[in-house]
């Protein structure tokens, strides 16, 4: 486990040891998307881990899905952030902002504009989103025409400015989990016949258009990518073609040399060495469920240089110490996983504060 402890020059930037905070959504920003007045508290706790990225956060209002999720894209987003960012910073960590548009998984009721959501093609996922009134399916979205494809990679790159206006080090594309990004990849998403559809050349293309005008934005040791392949959530189906397609991607995301690519394995041991044989800048990887006596296998093995996790890290903002310790974790309470405000968000004890009381 000792090598995961050790410093890592990942681009510009000295992370002080290989773990990473996983991106988490927690849906406790101000109505107008302004990250909430205990973020940085949240973010700041929890940065004894080298590398800190945040929850997705919305490039514009069409990229909204859930409640009470951040955006980066206002002069209130970027004043928000930059309080997240010194309290980073401040415990000697760095922070990439993950940009999150969420495509058809979105309702009106959450989104500022209540207009219909967008994604590369006229289908529905059917998701159940919570809104302010309940529980509602989400609608079935409008199919991105060319120029709403031409705005939204607009969008990515207007946010990633401001993201780095706000004191972050970088930005990481959300490329996972049946967001926009991926509704591109699968063809139970994309049914287009352009050339954003059709053949895993045309499908992979939204992603790498997205990361270099990112990269060409704010350069791409500032620009990341997260991506998750073989998920099924909420109607994602990559089938056969899906291995290749990642390769294909890899590929030409690593010709940009972005800072990383941050995978969240599903299992798919063979595609991941090949990942990581195309990829030749840092890997990060984050394996759903895995135990704590695994904790820096893939970094000794070689498989990864830093590895992500979620709700260890969530429930226990000194994470690293009760591992340096050996000391047990709080359990996450899933309960206060999503809104609500201190409980179950910047309350976790610390070792010190139970020893204390």
């Amino acid at each position: 486990m000792s090598k995961i402890f050790q410093q890592y020059e990942m681009g510009p930037y000295t992370l002080k040891n290989r773990f990473v905070m996983a991106p988490m959504t927690r849906s406790r920003a101000q109505y107008d998307g302004t990250p909430g007045e205990l973020a940085a508290t949240y973010y700041g706790q929890r940065a004894g881990v080298g590398l800190v990225v945040t929850e997705g956060t919305q490039p514009s209002d069409d990229g909204q899905g859930y409640m009470a999720t951040p955006g980066i894209y206002t002069e209130q987003h970027v004043a928000g952030w930059k309080k997240v960012a010194e309290a980073v910073h401040a415990q000697g960590s760095k922070l990439f902002i993950q940009l999150m548009h969420v495509g058809r998984l979105s309702h009106p009721d959450n989104t500022p504009h209540h207009r219909q959501s967008v994604a590369p093609s006229a289908i529905g996922s059917y998701a159940d989103m919570f809104t302010p009134t309940g529980m509602q399916k989400a609608p079935v979205p409008r199919a991105m025409t060319r120029e709403d494809i031409v705005q939204t990679i607009a969008d990515f790159r207007r946010a990633a400015r401001c993201a780095v206006d706000a004191g972050a080090d970088g930005v990481e594309i959300h490329g996972a989990n049946a967001y926009l990004v991926q509704q591109f990849f699968a063809q139970s998403s994309n049914q287009r016949n352009d050339e954003y559809g059709g053949t895993i050349e045309n499908r992979a293309r939204f992603a790498v258009d997205v990361a270099a005008a990112i990269a060409d934005e704010i350069g791409p040791q500032r620009t990341a990518i997260r991506l998750s392949p073989g998920t099924t959530l909420w109607g994602i189906n990559e089938g056969e073609e899906g291995p290749a397609l990642y390769r294909h991607l890899i590929t030409e995301l690593n010709k940009l040399k972005l800072s990383y690519v941050h995978i969240m394995h599903q299992g798919d041991e063979a595609l991941l060495a090949d990942i990581r044989a195309i990829w030749k800048q840092t890997l990060i990887l984050n394996r759903p469920g895995k135990p704590r006596e695994q904790i820096g296998t893939d970094i000794k093995a070689g498989t990864a240089d830093l590895e992500a996790y979620g709700q260890m890290v969530l429930a226990n903002p000194d994470f690293i110490e009760r591992i340096v310790k050996n000391a047990s974790m709080n359990p996450a309470d899933r309960n206060t996983m999503f809104g609500g405000g201190a409980v179950g968000y910047t309350d976790y004890l610390t070792l010190a504060e139970v020893a204390a009381s």
